[in-house]
């Protein structure tokens, strides 16, 4: 079977997301890299624009295990990873897992979390596994955290740290949907319904297959120095305090391989890095004081203004 033969069952999933997320066909794309690439994917929205949408669709398409927790001030770490409960009977502790133990999790409104919370949420996220009174649990695999963030300005949110953004591969934002697709919207059926009526297009052992396809594409000298300087011109511009660091160059190229999987390539070209740099970059950015802009903007820039070797 040749590898665009491989790729039919991840493209027929791609499409029929669309058919859902109407007039975003690029954020589905990404989403899809994320996905490939093993990482997590943060959505930085205002409310309604169809994050959780998103979130089940992939779900449903890729045939994962899902689960969604709602995040609160008031939600502890063993509401998401688990308690260990006595058993008076056996004279033992047994552990009772929580929603945390799924393929594909939705962590709505995630910086509406404590503190406490996103430290048990970033074990998870960055060695695929918990820990509850010294024991540790190996969580599904695939495990996937799909993260929707309010504006920080809204009332009763936290801010992420630094450290918890960095175990995002990718970060984006859905935005508003065009006249055209808003209008298809609201003549569409509801989208619950639409939701619940997905076919599975692959199982989670096809999708992995495909993962370590994307981890062993090639990718050129040419390639890795222009990922370099890429991620180097984060750390020298003027507007920027804390540049990506050596993960997220990782992570750069760990996407574009995705990417270019996608596109039924076996190697790495520039046009891959250049369609995933910014949202590899606009959430990792810590941006100076005096700075204008965001990090969506100034990665924009960034990537205007970078040759390619």
């Amino acid at each position: 079977m040749s590898a665009a033969d491989d790729l039919k069952p991840l493209l027929a999933a791609r499409d029929q997301i669309n058919e859902i997320l109407v007039g975003k066909l690029a954020e589905v794309h990404l989403s899809l890299v994320s996905v490939l690439a093993g990482g997590h994917l943060l959505l930085e929205d205002l409310p309604g624009v169809g994050k959780t949408t998103l979130a089940h669709a992939l779900a449903a398409s890729l045939d994962l295990g899902f689960g969604r927790v709602q995040f609160t001030s008031d939600l502890l770490p063993a509401d998401l990873v688990g308690v260990s409960v006595f058993d008076p009977n056996a004279r033992r502790f047994d552990f009772h897992s929580g929603p945390i133990f799924t393929q594909l999790l939705l962590a709505d409104e995630i910086n509406r979390g404590t503190p406490k919370l996103q430290s048990a949420l970033l074990e998870a996220m960055a060695e695929g596994q918990v820990t509850v009174d010294g024991v540790s649990h190996t969580l599904p695999k695939p495990f996937i955290v799909i993260a929707t963030q309010n504006p920080i300005e809204q009332s009763g949110t936290f801010a992420l740290p630094e450290s918890q953004l960095d175990r995002f591969l990718l970060s984006m934002s859905l935005g508003y949907p065009d006249a055209t697709a808003e209008k298809m919207l609201l003549g569409a059926r509801e989208r619950r319904q639409a939701i619940a009526e997905l076919k599975p297009k692959l199982s989670a052992e096809q999708l992995m297959a495909l993962r370590g396809k994307a981890e062993n594409l090639h990718a050129s000298a040419a390639a890795i120095e222009y990922a370099y300087a890429l991620i180097s011109s984060t750390r020298s511009d003027k507007r920027v305090r804390i540049g990506l660091s050596p993960r997220a160059g990782i992570g750069l190229l760990r996407a574009a391989k995705a990417h270019a999987l996608l596109a039924a390539r076996t190697h790495v070209l520039p046009e891959d890095l250049q369609a995933v740099f910014v949202a590899v970059a606009r959430h990792r950015l810590v941006l100076a004081a005096d700075a204008s802009g965001d990090g969506a903007s100034i990665s924009r820039d960034l990537l205007a203004h970078v040759p390619i070797p």
